[in-house]
């Protein structure tokens, strides 16, 4: 089924796929309005539907008799089961997005809006590169960022904006940041925040211009477990564990204790896990789960994080790749289930996702895009935002959206 599958998204994407590229966010010849045809998606779907149920039909019945039911002596061996192992959601009890028009209700003069997040208080929290843009010519073959004689942005790269107007409350980030990517705020207020051109991630305390923990090198990429190159993400949870997604070069996860103590690289020896450009994590703690945004691998994959346990680190992750996700830019958790948003990706529509991971399935479609970049749900659940990054001011914005 699987030899089925790619065999079909080969087919579909080789018609005009662009080569991946680290610096370039919109891919040339890609002409607005041009979309796969939705039919040919739904067939693949029914025929893979049609070889599952052939396989489960060709079960001997002697076969299932010997199927063991776990007993209460065996609670080691059910502990050892992969914790998503469980009936999938069915769609209908899973919130679809739904855009709140004319949020916001006055415009903003952003830059390339690249990561949102929540703050303690429910507030939209945007991070932006203001009058800076990534091109070819901003960093060297060695990924040396190629402008550091400009210095900083100037302008404030952090707004708090009102969940329910979208109107700008406060600001802070001037003369800080070079290269914006990611941004993460933890429950405790804390901003966690990745500058590509630095090669670094920073956490700071609201307002603040001086780091509580600096992980990297400054304006030095490398490969090394005291180096990062172009870190795109970073995950933070409750423990006060990190995760850092590293990013356009080196390509893996780097976990970390509250103190910024190496615990851990994704993927490691024995794990078969392959990542190419991991651009956005978002961890299911009750799960155990960490949800990778694996862009140019064009899939959503699951790795185990270790927070309640290390048993079971390695094992196979769970994978959600199917023909029309594409190139993914954004996860977001959302009780069971994760929110994805795609990007540019040859001829496929540009929308968001609805994932079960515990299935393996995508099991929802909502939205409409040019080049998303990041998203997050609010504190109590009931609001979606999504950022995209463009060329002006109309291009480079914020949508928010209700969970009903």
């Amino acid at each position: 089924m699987s030899r089925l599958l790619f065999a079909l998204l080969f087919l579909a994407l080789s018609i005009g796929y662009v080569a991946p590229s680290s610096s370039n966010h919109l891919p040339a010849g890609l002409g607005p309005g041009v979309n796969l045809n939705e039919r040919f998606f739904d067939q693949v779907r029914a025929l893979i539907k049609r070889r599952l149920q052939e396989k489960d039909l060709a079960v001997k019945p002697q076969e299932q008799q010997e199927l063991q039911i776990p007993l209460a002596d065996d609670g080691v061996a059910l502990q050892n089961q992969r914790s998503y192992d469980n009936v999938p959601i069915p769609a209908a009890s899973v919130p679809t997005p739904v855009l709140v028009e004319n949020w916001p209700t006055e415009q903003h003069s952003f830059g390339q809006v690249t990561a949102v997040s929540m703050d303690p208080q429910g507030n939209p929290v945007v991070f932006h590169r203001a009058e800076r843009y990534w091109d070819v010519n901003t960093f060297n073959e060695s990924n040396i960022y190629y402008l550091i004689e400009y210095g900083p942005i100037k302008e404030k790269t952090i707004y708090v904006l009102d969940a329910k107007t979208g109107a700008i409350k406060s600001g802070w980030g001037s003369s800080m940041f070079y290269m914006p990517h990611g941004m993460t705020i933890d429950g405790h207020g804390n901003y966690w925040i990745t500058d590509v051109a630095m090669h670094q991630a920073f956490k700071f305390k609201p307002f603040t211009s001086k780091p509580l923990l600096t992980i990297g090198k400054r304006f030095r990429p490398g490969s090394s477990v005291k180096h990062l190159c172009k870190p795109t993400s970073i995950a933070v949870a409750t423990t006060g564990e990190f995760f850092i997604a590293d990013g356009y070069c080196n390509s893996r996860i780097l976990k970390f204790n509250a103190a910024g103590k190496l615990l851990r690289t994704i993927p490691q020896p024995p794990e078969f896990l392959s990542l190419q450009v991991p651009h956005a994590i978002t961890l299911l703690e009750h799960l155990d789960l960490l949800c990778i945004a694996d862009r140019e691998n064009m899939r959503v994959v699951c790795p185990k994080a270790g927070l309640i346990s290390s048993h079971g680190e390695g094992e196979p992750a769970a994978t959600i790749q199917e023909p029309d996700l594409g190139r993914v830019f954004g996860v977001a958790s959302y009780g069971d289930i994760v929110f994805a948003v795609n990007g540019p990706t040859s001829m496929l529509p540009v929308r968001g996702f609805t994932i079960d991971p515990r299935s393996e399935a995508i099991i929802g479609h909502w939205g409409e895009f040019k080049n998303p970049h990041s998203m997050a749900v609010s504190v109590n659940g009931s609001a979606l935002y999504v950022t995209e990054i463009g060329t002006n001011h109309q291009t480079n914005r914020v949508w928010k959206y209700v969970l009903a």
